[in-house]
């Protein structure tokens, strides 16, 4: 078993971090998304959509999208729990995530993707202005998140959890995006230095 990666991309990042919070070892294979490598013959066979991380089982078969690749993990790996154990926490996990994936994670990378100069032969056509659509959807997913972090220590409650490792790359990632982190949100500054104090931050 092992996962193919790009360990400079923020997906597989998500998956490292939460493999490390439950002190699982995997082999990561490295490729160069750069260089398109994932867009070879021999990835596409085994993830046509060409993306990272994709995690290859002992039998051959295949699992690809970060989050698929945790809950795998999660149900392999119960404690500590990172997806919730109740069904209510495990809904209110899965709303926040998404939230923090769909909302923040989301806009974040496609400034990236349509201002970096690296990201020319992949993001074609780069189109700068929907970089700059997306700059206030990243300030309003900060404003609620700063919201939910004045009532609570972690993102979807009490409890760290995969909402936290989401929301953690995504803020992180704002930097190479050139997106400043505002000093009026003080919560999600707050935040940001306890979760990126954990050992698992960085994986």
């Amino acid at each position: 078993m092992y996962i193919i990666e790009d360990g400079r991309a923020p997906n597989p990042r998500r998956v490292r971090i939460f493999l490390a919070e439950k002190n699982i070892d995997v082999e990561c294979r490295q490729i160069d998304i750069n260089e398109l490598d994932q867009k070879d013959a021999a990835f596409s066979r085994l993830n046509p959509l060409q993306r990272v991380p994709i995690l290859v089982l002992d039998d051959g078969r295949v699992i690809s999208e970060s989050v698929a690749i945790c809950r795998y993990f999660e149900a392999l790996n119960p404690d500590p729990p990172l997806m919730g154990q109740t069904p209510l926490e495990q809904a209110v996990i899965e709303m926040w995530n998404r939230r923090m994936e769909l909302n923040l994670l989301m806009p974040i990378a496609q400034v990236f993707r349509h201002t970096h100069p690296a990201m020319a032969e992949m993001e074609v056509p780069q189109v700068p202005a929907w970089a700059e659509a997306n700059r206030p959807r990243v300030q309003e997913a900060l404003e609620i998140m700063e919201t939910q972090l004045a009532m609570q220590p972690f993102i979807a409650g009490d409890s760290y959890s995969i909402a936290d490792i989401t929301g953690l790359v995504a803020v992180q990632f704002m930097k190479p995006a050139r997106i400043p982190l505002e000093d009026s949100l003080v919560n999600v500054g707050r935040w940001l230095q306890e979760i990126a104090g954990r050992p698992s931050s960085i994986a």
